[in-house]
């Protein structure tokens, strides 16, 4: 595998603070929010100076129930053309469910869920990757996630399963100590145990970050400092084996370039720390044999979709609570996914908020409540734009006003300023409405 040192999570935010960082081999990007044909100066630059990109997917969902769709393995191949990267990552989630298999509405998570560790999982997510791997132009790696739920019924440990699911397709693994920090605060798994059972020689890289906890839930929120037990659980995977790259991530909330440096230094110091405790042990040997699993039947894939059904089902349209979930970690979940909606929608459509104000994530969440997502963010921001305008939510007039025209300018075929006449309408509306 190969090496890549140090990195961190490029985002728009902070691609000046990361150009001008020391010490910095490799940044990963989100794969959906990059384009092949307009990649961004800053990227441009990293390439130039010899920085690697790796993209790293969060749509595909591999833990489905369905096989990955050939239009997102697509264009995940095409950013990896395009960045030149050596490899590509994803999770080991689920993000959608319904659809054919089960006869019913698809419905969209919005968010990484679990999957259940269980024989039948196991056997949908070998063949799913086997699928993507033969789609990728570079090898894949999988992502490890963190959960507020647990499944009943499990059959395997998350190393257990891990191992396996590397054992069987010769995926590289993505390890987030983070995730398995908030599992062992979740759902009571211990890190170590994780560790221990994990053939670590699968390992392409690692994920370091930090969350809050509230109310006994951890939070992988990507948007706090690093605390010292994902420091720890770092310590004790170096001190198993070398991973190949170890990297840094945040998505909001962004502090001070010289604190996500001191962040940086902490890792150092965690990784150098497990080298020290490993001086002497014997080498961790390749064992992975990646034999060629059976295909899943049409059967195992129809029990794993109407499993995983249910639990979208009542996460984020009020159906009753599956048999053997925690009603109370379903209901914080449920709420997870409703804020990270609104959060989302706010960054692809901030006009929203910008008409609304204040009154904008009540509305959404209220909306939220009973339309669970069924394409994407941008078409979620204009079904809710939809709903209140349908709905006469919305009292001012002025902020009607707005609201219509916003609309109106994005549910056609093309944009309405496109069109003649439209523009001048526009104008005359916003004086009127000033009066």
């Amino acid at each position: 595998m190969e090496r890549l040192g140090t990195g961190i999570g490029w985002r728009p935010e902070i691609a000046d603070a990361v150009e001008r960082m020391p010490g910095i081999d490799w940044v990963e990007v989100v794969a959906e929010n990059t384009c092949p044909g307009h990649l961004p100066e800053s990227l441009r630059r990293l390439r130039e100076r010899g920085v690697t990109v790796v993209p790293h997917g969060v749509s595909l969902g591999l833990g489905g129930a369905d096989r990955p769709d050939e239009g997102r393995l697509t264009a995940l191949a095409e950013r990896a053309e395009a960045l030149g990267s050596p490899l590509v990552t994803e999770h080991i989630a689920f993000v959608r469910a319904g659809g054919p298999l089960t006869a019913s509405p698809r419905l969209e998570a919005g968010h990484l869920l679990p999957v259940p560790r269980t024989r039948d999982a196991l056997d949908v997510l070998c063949e799913n990757i086997r699928v993507a791997q033969a789609a990728l132009p570079v090898p894949l790696a999988v992502e490890n996630i963190a959960a507020l739920i647990s499944w009943p019924g499990e059959e395997l440990t998350e190393g257990q399963f891990l191992y396996e699911l590397a054992d069987r397709t010769g995926v590289r693994l993505l390890i987030d100590v983070a995730n398995l920090h908030t599992n062992h605060v979740n759902r009571g798994e211990d890190p170590a145990e994780a560790l221990a059972d994990l053939p670590l020689e699968a390992i392409a890289y690692v994920h370091v970050a930090g969350g809050f906890e509230r109310d006994g839930v951890w939070h992988d929120s990507h948007a706090h400092p690093v605390p010292r037990p994902v420091l720890d659980i770092l310590t004790d995977l170096a001190s198993r084996v070398t991973p190949p790259g170890v990297l840094l991530e945040r998505d909001e909330n962004f502090p001070e370039p010289a604190e996500l440096e001191g962040e940086l230094t902490a890792i150092r110091a965690a990784l150098e720390k497990g080298r020290e405790q490993r001086q002497g042990q014997a080498p961790v040997m390749d064992a992975t044999r990646a034999g060629t699993p059976a295909p899943a039947s049409d059967l195992v894939r129809q029990r794993v979709a109407l499993a995983q059904t249910a639990l979208l089902s009542a996460l984020v349209a009020g159906t009753p609570v599956p048999e053997g979930f925690d009603r109370v970690r379903l209901g914080v979940q449920a709420r997870a996914l409703a804020g990270k909606r609104a959060d989302v929608v706010a960054k692809v459509a901030p006009e929203l908020p910008g008409i609304l104000g204040a009154e904008y994530r009540t509305a959404f969440l209220g909306y939220a409540h009973g339309h669970p997502m069924t394409g994407g963010y941008r078409r979620d921001a204009l079904d809710f734009a939809g709903y209140l305008l349908a709905a006469e939510a919305v009292r001012d007039e002025r902020t009607l006003g707005e609201l219509r025209e916003w609309w109106l300018e994005r549910s056609g075929s093309r944009p309405r300023s496109h069109r003649p006449g439209v523009r001048l309408a526009r104008a005359t509306r916003r004086v009127l409405l000033r009066r």
